[in-house]
């Protein structure tokens, strides 16, 4: 086992053999309210984005990887993120994307808990971050059961069909970090 991967899963970088399923998952505008897409994605510009994804995250500031599981190489189960990755505060903020049909067999628990120690192992940060629909029960209940803090609700904060609802900003702080505050 490697630092992005257990018994199940392996976090691995994008390959541009993920760009059909990529263009699938951006271009579903049902989860376009879990994050800030507005309209849809190009095949052209999706693989513009896989083709520089191997850039380092310091300077694209990003580093998505495909879950995959172990019994189904190059098969995509789904995507997480670093993203407005903020090296001088020594924090980032943290997105995962299950398929439809790979979602309720803890591949995300699994996914999260591997992320999560690359970014404060390796990576050595302070601090994750997470914005989460508060209609979005599963994904609260995954950060919760992965050791992130409700931390405040921002008010009316994404628009849906059904109108604006609120997002729970969620927290972990780095707990071996050693210059962590009392």
């Amino acid at each position: 086992m490697t630092l992005l991967s257990n018994n199940n899963i392996r976090l691995r970088p994008l390959e541009p053999e993920d760009l059909d399923l990529l263009y699938e998952w951006e271009n579903d505008s049902s989860l376009w309210t879990s994050g800030s897409t507005v309209s849809p994605y190009s095949r052209y510009t999706l693989k513009k984005y896989i083709a520089q994804s191997h850039l380092d995250i310091y300077e694209i500031r990003q580093l998505r990887l495909m879950i995959e599981l172990i019994d189904a190489p190059a098969k995509g189960a789904g995507l997480i993120d670093l993203y407005d990755f903020d090296p001088h505060n020594s924090k980032a903020a943290i997105g995962i994307l299950v398929g439809a049909d790979h979602q309720g067999k803890g591949i995300a628990g699994q996914a999260l808990a591997l992320l999560v120690d690359y970014a404060f192992s390796f990576l050595k940060l302070h601090q994750l971050y997470a914005y989460i629909p508060v209609t979005n029960k599963a994904s609260n209940n995954l950060f919760r059961r992965c050791g992130f803090i409700p931390s405040g609700t921002l008010t009316d904060w994404v628009s849906t069909s059904e109108g604006f609802t609120n997002v729970l900003f969620v927290q972990r702080i780095n707990e071996t970090d050693q210059w962590k505050t009392s």
